[in-house]
């Protein structure tokens, strides 16, 4: 761990439906302007699709090859000019036959270290990403100026199985970027504090606001969480950035305090009587 004082910001906007030029564009000048308003930003967090916005039906007209990518050299150019790691929300990305939602990683430099594929897709209550999207296979924990995040995507909050392979994994930090529906808020505003203190971890929660098809809405609810489960800063409906310098050193002194992880059994087969 290089630093111990660490400063977030999560930018809540959103999506207009499969104008992927359009967010881009409005996507670059928000990042900027924020960028610019909490200035020395050292991570950068981006929600779910928000190239194209949450439609699944817009998928395969919305993905990009990484080799000649406009969101993701925008993205590069940010991080360089500003200095920031940007942890990039996601994209649908172009592999070969399949499309990928994908969330990419850059450091201070404007380089590429890490693409993390969504491991569990929603395919529920009419929505059918199972049916464009290939499952990504792995959980990606990325290191940052010593910083080690854990990275998830939207329905990836509902299996606390790889929030606590990431703690186990060492990482400071959680992220959940997500295109969360308004009419799910207790679900979100209950599984992303959990998972903050289950595992004595920070974790930056981030999700579009604005329309979604068919009328429905995104909650736009996005917090920065403590690992105790304070919320350091959020944001309701509107476009903008959630802010929060966080105490790494004040976490690892809590975990040494309150050692419960030391308590997980290596088994929990059930019995049935």
């Amino acid at each position: 761990m290089e630093k111990e004082k660490v400063r977030l910001l999560a930018i809540q906007m959103e999506s207009v439906i499969g104008d992927v030029k359009l967010n881009i564009d409005t996507t670059n000048n928000l990042i900027r302007a924020n960028l610019e308003k909490y200035d020395g930003a050292d991570l950068l967090f981006l929600p779910e699709v928000w190239t194209c916005g949450w439609e699944p039906a817009v998928f395969p007209n919305a993905a990009e090859n990484i080799d000649n990518s406009a969101s993701l050299r925008m993205l590069s150019n940010i991080s360089k000019e500003y200095n920031v790691n940007i942890v990039g929300g996601s994209f649908i990305r172009k592999e070969k036959e399949h499309l990928y939602n994908s969330c990419p990683v850059f450091n201070r430099n404007g380089d590429l270290v890490a693409i993390y594929d969504k491991n569990h897709l929603f395919s529920y209550y009419g929505a059918n990403e199972g049916k464009y999207i290939t499952k990504g296979l792995n959980p990606i924990l990325v290191n940052l100026d010593g910083i080690k995040i854990g990275l998830t995507i939207c329905y990836d909050i509902r299996f606390p199985e790889i929030y606590r392979a990431y703690r186990k994994a060492g990482a400071d930090i959680l992220v959940n970027m997500a295109a969360w529906g308004k009419s799910k808020k207790i679900p979100w505003d209950s599984m992303t504090t959990a998972r903050a203190v289950e595992n004595q971890t920070y974790m930056v929660a981030l999700t579009q606001t604005g329309l979604l098809a068919n009328g429905e809405e995104n909650l736009g609810h996005s917090m920065i969480i403590s690992y105790d489960g304070c919320i350091l800063d959020e944001i309701n409906d509107n476009e903008g950035g959630v802010y929060a310098e966080i105490d790494l050193k004040a976490m690892y002194s809590f975990r040494e305090k309150c050692t419960v992880l030391n308590d997980i059994k290596n088994s929990y087969e059930v019995l049935i009587k």
